[in-house]
């Protein structure tokens, strides 16, 4: 992407508003490994389009993740845009392309950022199919969404009032700090040991860099993980994408109803 990000931004939601007859979206959803089947709870879908048609966006390039950019028009009158064309900073494609969904996003009018994934856990407790609130992040990638002298502080980065929503929904829900590693290769034992020490209890290949860009467009952000394995060294068995795959089909039904229902409370 040589043009601007921004206006890249601004014409992929003009598109879509084109092509939906929506002016404005409420909130904007990007749901990974296992969070598919929430979009059919959250409210009425009206509009599925084909993201490769949208300036910007390209076909997903990982098995369990959609094409798709749905506008969905809720029980209480709002509108969800829910981007299944998530772009993850291995796939060599710039940080601009990893963010471009957020920034659209909030140039359709999303003032909300709700970020999913599925991840690996750190935590024994934490059994794959676990749901857990995203408190903080570890940005383990070197990079970043913001160009030149561009300073937005992320002290309170993931929003402690969605969270409290979210446990009025669920109180039995736990929260942690959330590592993005680069990828694709999952992390060696060494270095989930590494992410531990330092302050993680995820680990993933996302997010992290869409919540930063999702902050300075000015959108209140809410990130939830699902455990899908348990990491390198933690778990007695090898990681596999299949696991990943059918961790997150296993649980789908019950997190899926579960973003459904916090998606209603915002």
């Amino acid at each position: 992407m040589t043009s601007d990000p921004f206006d890249l931004a601004r014409d992929a939601a003009g598109h879509i508003a084109r092509a939906t007859g929506v002016d404005r979206h409420d909130t904007a959803l990007v749901l990974g490994s296992g969070w598919g089947e929430a979009a059919e709870l959250i409210g009425e879908t009206t509009h599925t389009l084909d993201a490769a048609d949208i300036p910007g966006f390209s076909a997903p390039a990982v098995v369990g993740h959609t094409g798709t950019i749905r506008s969905i028009l809720t029980a209480n009158g709002k509108r969800a845009l829910v981007l299944g064309a998530r772009t993850h900073f291995y796939e060599g494609k710039g940080v601009r392309a990893v963010v471009h969904g957020v920034r659209t996003a909030a140039a359709a009018g999303a003032t909300t950022m709700i970020l999913t994934n599925g991840c690996g856990g750190l935590q024994e407790q934490w059994q794959p199919g676990t749901p857990v609130l995203i408190s903080d992040h570890i940005n383990l990638t070197a990079s970043s969404p913001l160009e030149g002298a561009t300073f937005v502080d992320l002290t309170d980065l993931y929003s402690s009032r969605l969270r409290d929503l979210a446990r009025q929904v669920d109180p039995t829900l736990e929260e942690g700090v959330y590592a993005q590693f680069t990828g694709p290769h999952y992390e060696t034992p060494a270095e989930v040991q590494y992410a531990k020490r330092i302050g993680a209890d995820l680990v993933g290949m996302s997010t992290a860099l869409e919540a930063i860009a999702a902050r300075h467009a000015g959108m209140e952000v809410f990130g939830i993980s699902l455990v899908t394995n348990l990491a390198a060294g933690i778990s007695p068995v090898p990681l596999s994408h299949t696991e990943v795959l059918e961790a997150g089909h296993a649980a789908g039904p019950r997190i899926s109803r579960l973003l459904a229902d916090i998606v209603a409370t915002i």
